[in-house]
């Protein structure tokens, strides 16, 4: 499954020279994310209401070219694979079809302890490999 989130650079966005700050980047893939979970149903805040939250857990990250103010992207983000411990997604990010951000992250569940939990089944039925 691809999922496609849109995004749009603004001035809050961008450093002094009107290029993205590099931890944006993050913010937005988060952001597509957010919003990939959300519509596959799986609902983060009846999640956290249990306890369990989602954690980024490693990501790896390379910047390729610089985003500008006012630029229109795109996050397409693809599973790698979903385990019952971790979920691990590709993120490219798209200037039009040029990609000028990929990134690696690997997401796990933490329980009401503070510790690993299984991921929700329904991501692993949904995305699993």
């Amino acid at each position: 499954m691809t999922h496609r989130f849109a995004v749009k650079v603004f001035y809050e966005d961008t450093d002094m020279g009107g290029i993205v700050y590099y931890a944006n980047y993050l913010k937005f893939i988060e952001r597509a994310r957010s919003t990939l979970i959300e519509e596959v149903g799986i609902d983060q805040l009846q999640m956290k209401e249990q306890g369990v939250v989602f954690a980024v857990r490693r990501v790896e990250a390379n910047y390729i070219a610089p985003a500008l103010m006012g630029d229109n992207l795109t996050v397409v983000s693809e599973t790698v694979s979903a385990k019952p411990a971790r979920w691990t997604i590709k993120q490219d990010i798209l200037r039009q079809d040029t990609e000028i951000f990929t990134a690696e992250v690997t997401l796990v569940a933490i329980g009401p302890k503070g510790r690993p939990v299984r991921l929700p089944a329904e991501l692993c039925r949904i995305f699993g490999s």
